[in-house]
């Protein structure tokens, strides 16, 4: 185990969105060791996929090459290491664009620069998505009996108009940590986990083997709280309410110190103005996208049953007990394919009799669908309220909700017709109602991708670094020449095991805690959700003035799995759905799973909340009976 200090890895990147004046800001603004980069959400590579085929796109993310451009001076000068995955379908691509920049600057020979290939299965995934021998698909929750899989989940595999466009496999840290070992000072990957250039850094920085799994463990927890970049530092956090709006401005990037043993503390720069690390913040984010108490990745699984926060200083939380243990066989395998056309109508009503309004629109547009036989043709068609009218309303805005008509269909003909359906009766429109004048919303239908969350097995991945040498030579031009290297599957694995799953043991007896008021959960939790492919996951923590130990002995008797489908309501229940409950007693968090609730998922789902983000608050927002004495005057 190494002695060295703690490594600074800064995060410059949650999305592809995020500009490359993150990269340079954290490069110039105080010490870092590296920098590493997520820039590749789940359908990244699919959009993606179409244009640069077509010589429409470069298949990697432009933002990620300008982040590089404005800190290229920097990272020479100051020798930070840049891990990024904003290679997407093209690591290649962007690492020779990486080099043309170097040499513009007449940086030869002091910048190596490196790429990761391998996440592409496309020519394989046919063969790969075969059922076995018990006629199982590879999908990621195959293995779970309780779970059931939303409609047209694989139809896609029989269906020759639905082609899929992009499968990428979730590659791990080791050609990452072979490109650093071989002296590369930037690393361009496509689709690794996210957390994977983090443990990648860490591992080399600190000469890990890969069977010290607890400490690849810690590294991978590290590297999930800075995946999501200002994520930890106040942007998507439940408690923002308790800061002023000007401190949420402009927020600082984070940074994960690893140290040996795989612990880390979650920071910032300080010579930034804004930004919060607080335990309530780094508690969030790990509460975000878990599927229990077992954290995956391609190289460590993660028991962060035991994990602990601490703070131990002005924005620093300290991040201990995770314990690792060998990956599974499998990584995950991210499938997108043609899933047909969709489309939306949006009809606002305002004011009185507002759900009676929304029964007469929805009837006058099934009936005309069902008389002219387009319901056949329809795949998804749901009729979505959004919002209440308020009462006694000051204005016509806050009387104001809409109706959101989705239709989804394998034909673009299909959706248009659904739109001449709806015209064909807008005339008998109900009172009031208004809506956008731009009949594109329906007129154009856009083309959307499915999902399929697979598994591949870790020994069918061909998983390269390949290192760019440049060549001085006496002649006029440089010669630059590639080595690569190969690195096999993981030598250690171990198959999964059933995810665990209960409620309390032995909880208090709710009446121990006094009188209760109804009012809304979030007055004294804080929460994060997110998607997991057609499952979201949300968990639940006390707000920073209720963290003792009081609190949480409620909060893990009141949340219990009938709870938390009582709290989701009649209308947002589905039987057929199947929940997961674990605790997190060192950081006093109750966490669910809730599968199928998405649907099949990311850019397949039929709901506004397509990736799950605002579950968390729509909970928070339920009224419950909540002690008394937990409550604020």
């Amino acid at each position: 185990m190494s002695s060295r200090r703690a490594v600074r890895i800064a995060s410059c990147s949650g999305a592809a969105t995020d500009p490359g004046d993150i990269m340079y800001t954290q490069a110039v603004s105080g010490p870092v060791d590296a920098i590493t980069g997520d820039y590749l959400a789940e359908a990244n590579l699919a959009v993606y996929a179409d244009l640069y085929k077509a010589g429409k796109h470069p298949g990697y993310v432009p933002n990620a090459l300008d982040g590089i451009r404005k800190s290229l001076r920097v990272i020479a000068e100051k020798k930070i290491k840049v891990v990024i995955n904003g290679g997407a379908l093209n690591p290649q691509g962007l690492a020779m664009e990486t080099i043309k920049e170097i040499k513009s600057l007449d940086l030869a020979g002091t910048l190596k620069v490196a790429w990761v290939q391998g996440d592409n299965l496309l020519d394989d995934v046919c063969e790969i998505l075969k059922p076995d021998a018990q006629g199982q698909l590879p999908h990621l929750d195959a293995a779970n009996s309780n779970i059931q899989y939303a409609d047209s989940t694989s139809t896609f595999l029989n269906d020759p108009q639905k082609k899929i466009v992009s499968a990428n496999a979730y590659l791990g840290y080791r050609a990452i940590k072979a490109g650093l070992e071989a002296g590369a000072d930037i690393i361009v990957c496509g689709r690794v986990s996210d957390a994977s250039p983090v443990i990648a850094v860490a591992a080399w920085w600190h000469g890990w083997s890969d069977s010290e799994f607890d400490a690849l463990a810690g590294a991978l927890i590290a590297g999930h709280l800075i995946e999501c970049n200002h994520y930890v530092t106040g942007a998507n956090f439940a408690g923002f309410d308790e800061y002023k709006t000007e401190d949420l401005v402009d927020l600082a990037s984070p940074i994960a110190e690893i140290d040996s043993h795989g612990e880390c503390v979650i920071t910032r720069h300080e010579s930034l103005p804004r930004g919060i690390v607080t335990e309530e913040t780094v508690k969030c984010q790990f509460l975000y996208e878990l599927q229990g108490n077992i954290y995956l990745n391609s190289d460590v699984k993660a028991d962060i049953s035991m994990a602990a926060t601490r703070q131990v200083g002005n924005n620093r939380v300290h991040v201990s007990g995770i314990k690792g243990h060998p990956p599974p066989p499998t990584t995950k395998l991210a499938v997108f394919y043609k899933g047909g056309y969709q489309g939306e109508i949006h009809m606002h009503a305002v004011g009185y009799a507002t759900p009676r309004k929304y029964e007469l629109a929805e009837a006058q547009l099934r009936r005309q669908l069902e008389e002219t036989g387009l319901m056949e043709e329809i795949e998804e068609l749901d009729f979505q309220r959004i919002g209440v009218p308020e009462d006694n309303p000051r204005n016509q805005l806050r009387a104001t909700t809409y109706l959101r008509i989705f239709v989804q269909a394998s034909r673009a003909e299909t959706i248009k017709k659904v739109g001449e359906a709806w015209v064909y009766n807008l005339i008998q429109h109900f009172a009031g109602a208004t809506f956008p004048l731009d009949w594109r919303l329906i007129s154009d239908p856009v083309p959307y991708l499915g999902y399929f969350p697979a598994t591949v097995s870790q020994g069918r991945i061909k998983e390269e670094m390949c290192l760019v040498v440049h060549h001085q030579d006496s002649s006029p031009s440089d010669q630059t020449t590639t080595q690569t290297v190969r690195v096999g599957p993981p030598r250690l694995t171990e198959p999964l095991t059933s995810r665990l799953n209960y409620d309390p043991v032995d909880p208090r007896d709710l009446s121990s805690f006094g009188p209760t008021d109804l009012a809304p959960a979030g007055d004294v939790l804080l929460a994060r959700s997110g998607d997991k492919g057609g499952n979201i996951n949300v968990g639940f923590t006390p707000r920073a003035r209720l963290n003792d130990e009081e609190t949480w002995q409620w909060l893990r008797a009141f949340m219990t799995r009938a709870r938390l489908i009582e709290m989701m309501g009649p209308e947002e229940w589905k039987d057929w759905y199947h929940v997961e409950r674990v605790e997190f007693p060192a950081v006093r968090a109750v966490h669910f799973v809730v599968y199928g609730y998405l649907g099949r998922g990311v850019t397949s789902s039929k709901r506004l909340d397509s990736l799950g983000k605002a579950f968390a608050e729509y909970l928070r927002a339920v009224h419950v009976p909540v002690p008394r004495r937990f409550l604020r005057e």
